[in-house]
Protein backbone atom coordinates (compact mmCIF):
# COMPACT_ATOMS: atom_id res chain seq x y z
CA UNK A 1 0.00 0.00 0.00
CA UNK A 2 1.77 3.55 -0.62
CA UNK A 3 2.52 5.18 2.57
CA UNK A 4 -0.10 7.78 3.52
CA UNK A 5 -3.06 6.43 0.93
CA UNK A 6 -5.31 6.66 4.09
CA UNK A 7 -4.70 10.00 5.11
CA UNK A 8 -3.90 11.50 1.65
CA UNK A 9 -6.91 11.17 -0.15
CA UNK A 10 -9.62 13.14 1.52
CA UNK A 11 -7.10 15.38 2.58
CA UNK A 12 -6.24 16.69 -0.88
CA UNK A 13 -9.91 16.47 -1.98
CA UNK A 14 -10.93 18.94 0.84
CA UNK A 15 -8.12 21.19 -0.16
CA UNK A 16 -8.49 21.20 -3.86
CA UNK A 17 -12.54 21.79 -3.35
CA UNK A 18 -11.36 24.75 -1.27
CA UNK A 19 -8.61 26.16 -2.93
CA UNK A 20 -10.16 29.69 -3.74
CA UNK A 21 -9.70 30.42 -0.32
CA UNK A 22 -6.16 29.91 -0.20
CA UNK A 23 -5.28 31.67 -3.16
CA UNK A 24 -3.99 34.70 -1.64
CA UNK A 25 -2.31 32.36 1.14
CA UNK A 26 1.20 32.80 2.49
CA UNK A 27 2.87 30.87 1.06
CA UNK A 28 0.22 29.55 -1.38
CA UNK A 29 2.99 27.46 -3.59
CA UNK A 30 1.06 24.62 -2.81
CA UNK A 31 -2.33 24.98 -3.34
CA UNK A 32 -2.73 23.89 -7.13
CA UNK A 33 -1.27 20.88 -6.07
CA UNK A 34 -1.24 19.82 -2.26
CA UNK A 35 0.73 16.81 -3.16
CA UNK A 36 4.23 18.63 -3.44
CA UNK A 37 3.90 18.69 0.62
CA UNK A 38 4.02 14.89 0.54
CA UNK A 39 7.42 13.62 0.70
CA UNK A 40 9.97 11.44 2.92
CA UNK A 41 12.47 12.45 5.80
CA UNK A 42 14.60 10.39 8.18
CA UNK A 43 13.77 11.70 11.42
CA UNK A 44 17.47 11.40 13.27
CA UNK A 45 16.91 12.39 16.84
CA UNK A 46 14.03 13.46 19.69
CA UNK A 47 14.12 16.15 22.38
CA UNK A 48 12.07 17.09 25.35
CA UNK A 49 13.00 19.93 27.86
CA UNK A 50 12.88 23.46 28.39
CA UNK A 51 13.35 26.62 25.57
CA UNK A 52 17.04 27.39 27.09
CA UNK A 53 17.77 23.64 27.17
CA UNK A 54 17.14 22.82 23.80
CA UNK A 55 18.89 25.75 22.47
CA UNK A 56 21.49 25.50 24.31
CA UNK A 57 22.41 21.62 24.36
CA UNK A 58 21.42 20.75 20.37
CA UNK A 59 20.45 24.31 18.38
CA UNK A 60 23.18 27.11 18.95
CA UNK A 61 25.85 23.89 18.78
CA UNK A 62 24.04 22.71 15.25
CA UNK A 63 24.55 26.62 14.04
CA UNK A 64 28.44 26.19 14.96
CA UNK A 65 28.58 23.47 12.82
CA UNK A 66 27.32 25.35 9.78
CA UNK A 67 29.40 25.80 7.01
CA UNK A 68 27.39 28.03 4.48
CA UNK A 69 24.03 29.02 6.10
CA UNK A 70 22.08 29.18 8.83
CA UNK A 71 18.20 30.09 8.67
CA UNK A 72 16.70 30.80 12.18
CA UNK A 73 12.94 31.13 12.35
CA UNK A 74 11.31 31.74 15.25
CA UNK A 75 7.92 33.67 16.36
CA UNK A 76 8.78 35.50 19.94
CA UNK A 77 12.08 37.24 20.40
CA UNK A 78 13.01 38.53 24.25
CA UNK A 79 15.63 39.17 26.54
CA UNK A 80 16.49 35.84 28.01
CA UNK A 81 19.05 33.32 28.63
CA UNK A 82 18.35 31.85 25.37
CA UNK A 83 19.00 34.98 23.40
CA UNK A 84 22.34 35.66 25.53
CA UNK A 85 23.35 32.09 24.53
CA UNK A 86 22.40 33.18 20.91
CA UNK A 87 24.77 36.05 21.22
CA UNK A 88 27.79 33.95 22.74
CA UNK A 89 27.59 32.03 20.07
CA UNK A 90 27.20 34.16 17.37
CA UNK A 91 30.00 36.10 18.94
CA UNK A 92 32.74 32.83 19.78
CA UNK A 93 31.84 31.69 16.24
CA UNK A 94 32.41 35.34 14.32
CA UNK A 95 36.30 35.54 16.32
CA UNK A 96 37.11 31.82 15.81
CA UNK A 97 36.51 32.71 11.76
CA UNK A 98 38.62 35.65 12.16
CA UNK A 99 41.26 33.63 13.69
CA UNK A 100 40.58 31.18 11.25
CA UNK A 101 40.83 33.81 8.21
CA UNK A 102 44.29 35.73 9.52
CA UNK A 103 45.71 31.73 9.55
CA UNK A 104 44.72 31.77 6.45
CA UNK A 105 46.61 34.81 5.57
CA UNK A 106 49.25 33.98 7.62
CA UNK A 107 49.84 30.99 5.28
CA UNK A 108 49.93 32.55 2.02
CA UNK A 109 48.09 32.47 -1.16
CA UNK A 110 47.47 28.70 -1.51
CA UNK A 111 45.50 28.64 1.88
CA UNK A 112 42.34 27.67 1.94
CA UNK A 113 39.97 30.72 1.93
CA UNK A 114 37.35 30.14 4.51
CA UNK A 115 33.61 30.93 2.80
CA UNK A 116 31.02 33.25 4.19
CA UNK A 117 28.55 32.00 6.25
CA UNK A 118 25.14 33.05 5.30
CA UNK A 119 22.67 33.64 8.56
CA UNK A 120 19.37 34.61 7.89
CA UNK A 121 17.03 35.06 11.16
CA UNK A 122 13.18 35.85 11.08
CA UNK A 123 10.66 36.23 13.83
CA UNK A 124 7.30 37.95 14.55
CA UNK A 125 7.32 39.16 17.99
CA UNK A 126 9.25 41.56 19.93
CA UNK A 127 6.81 43.91 21.74
CA UNK A 128 3.67 45.53 21.52
CA UNK A 129 4.93 48.83 20.12
CA UNK A 130 7.13 46.80 17.71
CA UNK A 131 3.97 45.17 16.27
CA UNK A 132 1.41 47.96 16.57
CA UNK A 133 3.49 50.00 14.45
CA UNK A 134 4.97 46.91 12.40
CA UNK A 135 4.62 47.49 8.31
CA UNK A 136 1.51 45.63 6.49
CA UNK A 137 3.87 44.41 3.46
CA UNK A 138 4.54 40.86 2.84
CA UNK A 139 7.97 42.27 2.54
CA UNK A 140 8.44 42.45 6.44
CA UNK A 141 11.05 44.93 7.82
CA UNK A 142 14.86 44.20 8.00
CA UNK A 143 16.54 45.06 10.96
CA UNK A 144 19.63 48.01 9.75
CA UNK A 145 22.69 46.34 11.35
CA UNK A 146 23.16 49.33 13.51
CA UNK A 147 20.46 47.70 15.33
CA UNK A 148 21.51 44.49 16.42
CA UNK A 149 23.33 44.92 19.30
CA UNK A 150 21.02 47.70 20.84
CA UNK A 151 17.64 46.57 19.96
CA UNK A 152 17.88 42.87 19.11
CA UNK A 153 20.58 41.70 22.19
CA UNK A 154 23.01 39.95 19.20
CA UNK A 155 26.50 41.54 18.05
CA UNK A 156 28.04 43.88 16.25
CA UNK A 157 28.11 44.17 12.72
CA UNK A 158 31.84 45.19 12.68
CA UNK A 159 32.37 41.64 14.48
CA UNK A 160 30.49 39.80 12.38
CA UNK A 161 31.78 40.94 9.00
CA UNK A 162 35.16 40.59 10.04
CA UNK A 163 34.25 36.85 10.56
CA UNK A 164 32.68 36.61 7.50
CA UNK A 165 29.48 36.59 8.70
CA UNK A 166 26.05 37.85 6.15
CA UNK A 167 23.48 38.24 9.12
CA UNK A 168 20.16 39.57 8.21
CA UNK A 169 17.34 40.37 10.64
CA UNK A 170 13.45 40.20 9.49
CA UNK A 171 10.22 40.22 10.89
CA UNK A 172 6.88 39.53 9.62
CA UNK A 173 3.61 40.59 11.58
CA UNK A 174 0.11 41.60 10.38
CA UNK A 175 -2.69 43.50 12.71
CA UNK A 176 -4.16 42.77 14.62
CA UNK A 177 -3.60 39.12 15.03
CA UNK A 178 -1.05 37.25 13.09
CA UNK A 179 1.96 36.41 14.40
CA UNK A 180 4.24 34.01 12.00
CA UNK A 181 4.23 31.45 14.76
CA UNK A 182 6.67 28.76 12.82
CA UNK A 183 9.82 27.85 14.60
CA UNK A 184 12.56 25.71 12.51
CA UNK A 185 16.26 25.67 12.14
CA UNK A 186 17.78 24.48 8.67
CA UNK A 187 21.46 24.14 8.62
CA UNK A 188 22.87 23.54 5.04
CA UNK A 189 20.29 22.73 3.59
CA UNK A 190 20.80 19.59 4.37
CA UNK A 191 19.91 18.55 8.44
CA UNK A 192 16.77 20.27 9.82
CA UNK A 193 15.32 20.96 13.45
CA UNK A 194 11.46 22.35 14.56
CA UNK A 195 11.34 22.89 18.26
CA UNK A 196 8.13 24.39 19.54
CA UNK A 197 9.95 26.88 21.41
CA UNK A 198 10.99 30.38 21.02
CA UNK A 199 13.63 32.66 21.95
CA UNK A 200 12.05 33.75 25.23
CA UNK A 201 12.40 33.66 28.66
CA UNK A 202 9.58 31.05 29.74
CA UNK A 203 10.75 28.08 31.55
CA UNK A 204 8.12 25.53 29.83
CA UNK A 205 8.01 22.33 28.55
CA UNK A 206 9.57 22.11 24.96
CA UNK A 207 9.98 19.42 22.24
CA UNK A 208 12.12 19.39 19.07
CA UNK A 209 12.79 16.76 16.02
CA UNK A 210 15.37 16.71 14.20
CA UNK A 211 15.19 15.57 10.50
CA UNK A 212 17.44 15.09 7.37
CA UNK A 213 16.33 13.84 3.43
CA UNK A 214 13.77 15.17 1.05
CA UNK A 215 11.76 17.10 3.85
CA UNK A 216 14.58 19.67 4.58
CA UNK A 217 14.05 21.03 0.75
CA UNK A 218 10.56 21.17 1.22
CA UNK A 219 10.73 22.59 4.33
CA UNK A 220 13.05 25.61 2.56
CA UNK A 221 10.46 26.01 -0.08
CA UNK A 222 8.06 27.04 2.55
CA UNK A 223 11.12 29.39 4.09
CA UNK A 224 11.43 31.21 0.44
CA UNK A 225 7.65 31.31 0.19
CA UNK A 226 7.15 33.22 3.60
CA UNK A 227 10.55 35.05 4.22
CA UNK A 228 12.00 35.84 0.86
CA UNK A 229 9.52 35.54 -1.68
CA UNK A 230 10.04 38.98 -2.65
CA UNK A 231 13.60 38.64 -3.49
CA UNK A 232 12.61 36.74 -7.00
CA UNK A 233 15.69 34.39 -6.71
CA UNK A 234 13.50 31.00 -6.42
CA UNK A 235 15.39 28.46 -4.13
CA UNK A 236 18.83 30.81 -4.40
CA UNK A 237 22.17 28.92 -5.53
CA UNK A 238 21.76 25.57 -3.88
CA UNK A 239 25.24 24.26 -5.03
CA UNK A 240 27.25 26.07 -2.26
CA UNK A 241 24.89 24.12 0.63
CA UNK A 242 23.71 20.80 -1.23
CA UNK A 243 26.82 19.54 -2.44
CA UNK A 244 28.44 17.97 0.42
CA UNK A 245 31.48 16.92 -1.27
CA UNK A 246 32.57 20.10 -2.85
CA UNK A 247 32.45 21.68 0.79
CA UNK A 248 35.83 22.03 2.50
CA UNK A 249 35.05 22.04 6.46
CA UNK A 250 36.76 24.14 7.86
CA UNK A 251 39.41 23.75 10.80
CA UNK A 252 37.65 20.91 13.60
CA UNK A 253 38.72 23.99 16.06
CA UNK A 254 35.13 25.57 15.32
CA UNK A 255 33.36 22.33 16.90
CA UNK A 256 35.43 23.31 20.23
CA UNK A 257 34.07 26.53 21.07
CA UNK A 258 33.14 26.32 24.41
CA UNK A 259 29.23 27.34 25.31
CA UNK A 260 27.37 27.56 28.31
CA UNK A 261 25.03 25.04 28.50
CA UNK A 262 21.37 25.26 30.39
CA UNK A 263 20.28 22.23 31.96
CA UNK A 264 16.68 20.97 32.82
CA UNK A 265 15.52 18.17 35.20
CA UNK A 266 13.02 17.30 31.88
CA UNK A 267 15.52 17.30 29.60
CA UNK A 268 15.19 13.83 27.49
CA UNK A 269 17.58 13.59 24.70
CA UNK A 270 16.74 10.45 22.33
CA UNK A 271 18.81 9.23 19.39
CA UNK A 272 16.21 8.05 16.75
CA UNK A 273 16.56 4.91 14.05
CA UNK A 274 13.37 4.98 12.37
CA UNK A 275 14.83 4.80 8.67
CA UNK A 276 13.41 7.03 5.70
CA UNK A 277 9.43 7.58 6.78
CA UNK A 278 6.78 9.01 4.53
CA UNK A 279 6.22 12.61 6.18
CA UNK A 280 3.82 15.51 5.14
CA UNK A 281 5.01 19.60 5.30
CA UNK A 282 2.05 21.45 6.76
CA UNK A 283 1.93 24.85 6.57
CA UNK A 284 -1.35 27.15 7.28
CA UNK A 285 -1.36 30.63 6.72
CA UNK A 286 -1.93 33.65 8.84
CA UNK A 287 -5.47 34.99 8.35
CA UNK A 288 -6.21 38.57 9.59
CA UNK A 289 -9.80 38.50 9.55
CA UNK A 290 -10.39 36.24 12.90
CA UNK A 291 -13.98 35.71 11.93
CA UNK A 292 -15.34 36.67 15.08
CA UNK A 293 -19.19 35.52 15.98
CA UNK A 294 -19.39 37.15 18.90
CA UNK A 295 -23.71 36.73 19.21
CA UNK A 296 -25.16 33.51 20.26
CA UNK A 297 -27.46 33.30 17.35
CA UNK A 298 -24.67 33.63 15.11
CA UNK A 299 -23.13 30.03 13.30
CA UNK A 300 -20.05 28.96 14.12
CA UNK A 301 -17.45 29.92 11.89
CA UNK A 302 -15.64 27.18 9.91
CA UNK A 303 -11.68 27.24 10.21
CA UNK A 304 -9.77 27.98 6.80
CA UNK A 305 -8.78 25.36 5.08
CA UNK A 306 -5.06 25.46 5.30
CA UNK A 307 -3.30 21.66 5.31
CA UNK A 308 -2.11 21.89 8.77
CA UNK A 309 -6.26 22.40 9.66
CA UNK A 310 -7.55 19.65 7.25
CA UNK A 311 -4.72 17.66 8.65
CA UNK A 312 -5.66 17.38 12.18
CA UNK A 313 -9.73 16.88 11.32
CA UNK A 314 -8.91 14.33 8.96
CA UNK A 315 -6.80 12.01 11.22
CA UNK A 316 -9.45 12.60 14.21
CA UNK A 317 -11.90 11.93 11.52
CA UNK A 318 -10.12 8.39 10.10
CA UNK A 319 -9.14 7.31 13.72
CA UNK A 320 -9.58 3.51 14.67
CA UNK A 321 -8.56 3.48 18.40
CA UNK A 322 -6.85 6.37 19.77
CA UNK A 323 -6.17 9.75 19.95
CA UNK A 324 -3.52 11.44 22.16
CA UNK A 325 -3.57 15.27 22.13
CA UNK A 326 -0.58 17.57 24.14
CA UNK A 327 -1.24 21.23 23.69
CA UNK A 328 -0.61 24.46 24.92
CA UNK A 329 -4.16 25.52 25.43
CA UNK A 330 -7.86 24.10 23.48
CA UNK A 331 -9.64 27.08 22.65
CA UNK A 332 -10.42 25.80 18.78
CA UNK A 333 -14.33 24.16 18.71
CA UNK A 334 -13.73 22.93 15.66
CA UNK A 335 -10.90 20.75 17.34
CA UNK A 336 -13.51 20.02 20.29
CA UNK A 337 -16.32 19.03 18.10
CA UNK A 338 -13.98 16.59 16.17
CA UNK A 339 -13.08 15.26 19.55
CA UNK A 340 -16.84 14.64 20.35
CA UNK A 341 -17.59 13.11 17.08
CA UNK A 342 -14.35 10.75 17.45
CA UNK A 343 -15.00 9.60 20.74
CA UNK A 344 -18.66 8.78 19.67
CA UNK A 345 -17.14 6.31 17.17
CA UNK A 346 -15.23 4.78 20.38
CA UNK A 347 -12.24 6.25 19.86
CA UNK A 348 -10.06 6.80 23.37
CA UNK A 349 -8.93 10.66 23.70
CA UNK A 350 -5.89 11.58 26.02
CA UNK A 351 -5.99 15.54 26.69
CA UNK A 352 -2.71 17.00 28.25
CA UNK A 353 -2.71 20.41 28.38
CA UNK A 354 -1.63 23.62 30.62
CA UNK A 355 -3.77 25.72 32.94
CA UNK A 356 -3.92 29.47 33.39
CA UNK A 357 -1.17 29.82 30.56
CA UNK A 358 -1.43 33.16 28.54
CA UNK A 359 -5.10 33.74 29.83
CA UNK A 360 -5.27 37.01 28.69
CA UNK A 361 -4.23 36.08 24.82
CA UNK A 362 -6.99 33.81 25.05
CA UNK A 363 -9.89 36.09 25.81
CA UNK A 364 -8.70 38.32 23.26
CA UNK A 365 -8.19 35.94 20.58
CA UNK A 366 -11.13 33.10 21.38
CA UNK A 367 -13.09 35.20 23.75
CA UNK A 368 -12.87 31.95 25.86
CA UNK A 369 -10.20 30.19 27.60
CA UNK A 370 -9.16 26.97 28.16
CA UNK A 371 -10.52 26.01 31.54
CA UNK A 372 -13.99 26.99 30.24
CA UNK A 373 -13.52 24.82 27.21
CA UNK A 374 -12.71 22.01 28.63
CA UNK A 375 -15.74 22.24 31.63
CA UNK A 376 -18.17 22.65 28.69
CA UNK A 377 -16.05 19.46 26.96
CA UNK A 378 -16.54 17.24 29.70
CA UNK A 379 -20.31 17.92 30.41
CA UNK A 380 -20.86 17.39 26.31
CA UNK A 381 -19.26 14.13 26.91
CA UNK A 382 -21.17 13.37 30.25
CA UNK A 383 -24.20 14.14 28.28
CA UNK A 384 -23.55 11.65 25.76
CA UNK A 385 -22.74 9.50 28.40
CA UNK A 386 -26.34 9.77 30.31
CA UNK A 387 -28.16 9.17 26.80
CA UNK A 388 -26.30 6.28 26.04
CA UNK A 389 -27.08 4.89 29.60
CA UNK A 390 -30.61 5.66 29.21
CA UNK A 391 -31.22 4.29 25.66
CA UNK A 392 -29.17 1.18 26.81
CA UNK A 393 -31.53 1.01 30.40
CA UNK A 394 -34.68 1.33 28.05
CA UNK A 395 -34.08 -1.08 25.38
CA UNK A 396 -35.86 -4.49 25.38
CA UNK A 397 -33.54 -7.13 26.03
CA UNK A 398 -35.74 -9.92 24.17
CA UNK A 399 -35.23 -6.91 21.05
CA UNK A 400 -33.52 -8.15 18.00
CA UNK A 401 -32.12 -4.50 17.29
CA UNK A 402 -28.39 -4.49 17.34
CA UNK A 403 -28.61 -1.38 20.72
CA UNK A 404 -24.87 -0.70 19.90
CA UNK A 405 -25.29 -0.59 16.61
CA UNK A 406 -27.52 2.18 17.38
CA UNK A 407 -25.43 3.77 20.53
CA UNK A 408 -22.14 2.98 19.93
CA UNK A 409 -19.61 2.71 23.12
CA UNK A 410 -18.27 5.93 24.19
CA UNK A 411 -14.69 5.91 23.81
CA UNK A 412 -12.36 6.81 27.13
CA UNK A 413 -11.50 10.23 27.68
CA UNK A 414 -9.06 11.60 30.00
CA UNK A 415 -7.98 15.06 30.44
CA UNK A 416 -4.79 16.61 32.41
CA UNK A 417 -3.31 19.83 33.18
CA UNK A 418 0.62 19.38 33.79
CA UNK A 419 2.28 21.15 36.36
CA UNK A 420 6.06 21.27 37.51
CA UNK A 421 7.30 18.29 39.34
CA UNK A 422 8.57 20.49 42.48
CA UNK A 423 5.22 22.50 43.00
CA UNK A 424 7.60 24.64 45.53
CA UNK A 425 8.35 27.39 43.72
CA UNK A 426 10.73 28.64 46.64
CA UNK A 427 12.91 25.53 46.08
CA UNK A 428 12.06 24.91 41.92
CA UNK A 429 14.84 24.02 39.88
CA UNK A 430 15.83 26.89 38.33
CA UNK A 431 14.70 25.36 34.35
CA UNK A 432 11.97 23.10 36.04
CA UNK A 433 9.25 23.69 33.37
CA UNK A 434 6.35 25.26 34.74
CA UNK A 435 3.70 24.90 31.71
CA UNK A 436 3.77 22.67 29.12
CA UNK A 437 4.11 24.26 25.69
CA UNK A 438 4.69 21.02 23.51
CA UNK A 439 2.64 20.38 20.54
CA UNK A 440 1.96 16.84 19.62
CA UNK A 441 -0.92 14.74 18.28
CA UNK A 442 -0.27 10.66 17.91
CA UNK A 443 -3.55 8.71 16.16
CA UNK A 444 -3.70 5.56 16.29
CA UNK A 445 -0.07 4.80 17.14
CA UNK A 446 1.33 5.40 13.95
CA UNK A 447 0.69 9.16 12.98
CA UNK A 448 2.68 11.90 14.45
CA UNK A 449 2.53 15.75 14.36
CA UNK A 450 4.95 18.13 15.51
CA UNK A 451 5.29 21.78 14.89
CA UNK A 452 4.12 24.99 16.20
CA UNK A 453 0.56 24.70 15.89
CA UNK A 454 -1.93 24.94 19.12
CA UNK A 455 -4.86 23.67 19.18
CA UNK A 456 -6.38 27.10 20.09
CA UNK A 457 -8.16 29.62 17.88
CA UNK A 458 -5.51 31.74 17.80
CA UNK A 459 -3.19 29.27 15.85
CA UNK A 460 -6.71 27.65 14.07
CA UNK A 461 -7.37 31.70 12.44
CA UNK A 462 -4.88 34.33 12.53
CA UNK A 463 -1.57 33.08 13.67
CA UNK A 464 0.63 31.27 10.76
CA UNK A 465 1.78 28.21 11.51
CA UNK A 466 3.62 24.99 10.40
CA UNK A 467 3.07 21.02 10.84
CA UNK A 468 4.93 18.19 9.92
CA UNK A 469 3.35 14.60 10.05
CA UNK A 470 5.29 11.49 10.11
CA UNK A 471 3.55 7.98 9.62
CA UNK A 472 5.76 5.74 11.22
CA UNK A 473 4.57 3.53 14.49
CA UNK A 474 8.03 3.17 15.38
CA UNK A 475 8.97 6.99 15.45
CA UNK A 476 5.34 7.53 17.01
CA UNK A 477 6.52 4.96 19.56
CA UNK A 478 10.08 6.77 20.89
CA UNK A 479 8.16 10.03 20.85
CA UNK A 480 5.33 8.50 22.96
CA UNK A 481 7.72 6.86 25.49
CA UNK A 482 9.74 9.75 26.11
CA UNK A 483 6.70 12.12 26.95
CA UNK A 484 5.58 9.66 29.31
CA UNK A 485 8.75 9.54 30.71
CA UNK A 486 8.89 13.31 31.11
CA UNK A 487 5.63 13.52 32.37
CA UNK A 488 5.50 10.97 34.61
CA UNK A 489 5.18 12.98 37.87
CA UNK A 490 3.30 16.04 36.29
CA UNK A 491 0.52 15.28 35.60
CA UNK A 492 -3.13 16.71 37.23
CA UNK A 493 -5.77 14.43 36.05
CA UNK A 494 -8.74 16.49 36.17
CA UNK A 495 -11.33 14.37 34.11
CA UNK A 496 -10.55 10.35 33.38
CA UNK A 497 -14.28 8.19 32.21
CA UNK A 498 -12.77 5.20 34.08
CA UNK A 499 -12.46 6.41 37.32
CA UNK A 500 -14.85 5.45 39.64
Amino acid sequence: MEPLSDFKGKWKATLKERSAEQADDLPNYHVSDPETLACTSRPESFEIGTGASIYTRTLLPAILEAEREVILVTCFWAPSSTLNALNETLTKLAKQRCEEIRNGSAAGPDAHILPPLRIRICFSSRSPFQKLFHTSSRAGYVYPPSQWPTKLGLPTPELLEAGRIDLQVKTLFFLPFSVMHPKFLIIDRRRAFLPSCNISWESWLEGCVQITGDAVSRLMQFYWGVWEHDTGDGMGDRSDCEQRDSITRMSSSIGRIGLTSVESPATLFKRLDVGTTPTVLLPSSHHRNPQFRPFPWQLTARPPATPLNCAILHLFDISQSTIYLQTPNLTSSAVIDALLEALQRSINVTIVTSKGMMVLEQIVTAGTTTSMCLISFIRRYRQRQARNSKAEAVGDPGSTVDLEAQYSRLGKLKISYFHPATRDSATRPLEEPVQSHLKLTIVDGQYTVLGSGNMDRASWFTSQELGILFQSREFASSVSESVAEVLSDRLDTIFDSEAR
